[in-house]
C-alpha cells in the first residue's frame, strides 16, 4: 500500500489542490455549486482535456505538437462545412473531419522524420500552414447552421445529472489513451522512444514509424476536440484552436506528463485539466478581469515544469546513489 501511496502521491496531491480550488470558489463565487454552472464547467472541462491529450500523446514520445489548435481548428471548419455546405449527416461528417486531423497530425510527424528538424520548427511552420489553408478555403466564414442533432449532443443532460455527453467522449478517449499506454505495443515504443531514443533504436523500436504514429494520433486527438469545441459552441468558427497552446501544455505538464518525454500520465491530465478549467471558470464568476486567467495558466505551468525538473533532478541522485 505504502508503494501504491507513493507512486500516486503526484496525482493524489493535485487532486488535493483542486478539491481545495473547488471548496475556495464554493465559498466566494457566486453560482459556481450551481446546476448549471456544473454543466458548464464540466463541459468546458472535457473539451480542454481532448485539448491536453493531443499535446499529451506528442511529449510523451519527446515531441510538441505546436499545430495542435490549427488541427483542431481546421478539423471543425471541415466538419462543419460538410454538414452545412453538402448537407452530410454527422455520423458520416464527423469521422471525415477525424481522419483529416489524422492525416495534418501524419504530415507533421513525416516532415519531423524526413527533414530530421525539431518539431517545435516543423509544427510551428505548419500551424501556419494549416490555418492558412483553412482561412483561404472558407474565406473565414463561420457555421452556424449546424444540424440539430450534432447541438444537441452537447446540450443535453446525461441521465438528468449537469453532465455532458461530451464528457463521456473524453472519458472514452482517456480509456483509450490508457489502454493504449498499458497495453500495446505501440504505447510502449512511444515512451521509449521519449525516454531514450538510442537506446530504443538499439532494441528494435522502428523510431522514424514510432514518431510518425505519435503525430498521426495527436492530430487525430486534436481533431476530436475540435469537434468537441464546436458542438460546445454551436457552430464552426475560424477561432476554434488559436488559444489551445497553453492550455495544451499546462494541463499535460500539471498532470504529470514529462516535458522531456518518457512518462505519461492519463489521470492526472483529467485532474490537471478539471483544475484548470475550474480556476478559469471561478475566477470569472468572481468578476476578475479575462486577461488574469492567462496569468494564472502561465504561472502553473512554470510550477509545473519547475516541479517536474526538480523530479528528474531527485531521481537522478537517487539512481546515482546520492543521498542529500
Amino acid at each position: 500500500m505504502p508503494s501504491i501511496l507513493r507512486r500516486n502521491s503526484p496525482r493524489l496531491g493535485l487532486l488535493a489542490v483542486t478539491v481545495g480550488f473547488w471548496l475556495w470558489f464554493a465559498i466566494f463565487a457566486t453560482g459556481f455549486t450551481s446546476d448549471f454552472n456544473m454543466f458548464t464547467l464540466l463541459r468546458f472541462a472535457a473539451v480542454q482535456i481532448a485539448i491536453a491529450f493531443g499535446q499529451m500523446i506528442a511529449l510523451s514520445a519527446g515531441e510538441m505538437n505546436l499545430s495542435l489548435g490549427a488541427i483542431g481548428g481546421g478539423v471543425a471548419m471541415c466538419a462543419g462545412g460538410l454538414m452545412e455546405v453538402l448537407g452530410l449527416d454527422p455520423l458520416l461528417a464527423l469521422p471525415i473531419g477525424l481522419a483529416l486531423g489524422a492525416l495534418m497530425g501524419a504530415i507533421n510527424g513525416f516532415l519531423v522524420v524526413r527533414t530530421g528538424i525539431n518539431s517545435f520548427v516543423i509544427t510551428l511552420a505548419t500551424a501556419s500552414v494549416y490555418t492558412g489553408l483553412m482561412l483561404a478555403i472558407t474565406q473565414a466564414d463561420s457555421y452556424d447552421d449546424l444540424p440539430e442533432a450534432f447541438l444537441t449532443f452537447s446540450r443535453i443532460r446525461v441521465l438528468g445529472y449537469p453532465v455532458s455527453p461530451l464528457v463521456l467522449v473524453m472519458l472514452g478517449a482517456a480509456a483509450a489513451l490508457w489502454l493504449l499506454y498499458n497495453k500495446t505495443r505501440l504505447g510502449r515504443e512511444i515512451l521509449a522512444v521519449g525516454a531514450n531514443r538510442r537506446a530504443a533504436a538499439m532494441s528494435g523500436v522502428n523510431v522514424n514509424m514510432t514518431l510518425i504514429k505519435t503525430h498521426m494520433l495527436s492530430g487525430l486527438l486534436a481533431g476530436l476536440a475540435g469537434i468537441m469545441n464546436a458542438a460546445m459552441l454551436a457552430d464552426a468558427v475560424p477561432r476554434i484552436g488559436m488559444d489551445w497552446l497553453l492550455p495544451s501544455f499546462a494541463i499535460a505538464v500539471i498532470g504529470g506528463t514529462a516535458i522531456t518525454g518518457g512518462t505519461v500520465s492519463v489521470a492526472g491530465a483529467i485532474i490537471g485539466g478539471l483544475l484548470v478549467a475550474s480556476i478559469t471558470n471561478g475566477v470569472l464568476l468572481l468578476n476578475v478581469s479575462n486577461f488574469f486567467v492567462n496569468l494564472f495558466l502561465g504561472l502553473i505551468l512554470l510550477l509545473a515544469v519547475s516541479l517536474d525538473r526538480i523530479r528528474d533532478v531527485v531521481e537522478t541522485r537517487l539512481s546515482m546513489g546520492i543521498r542529500r
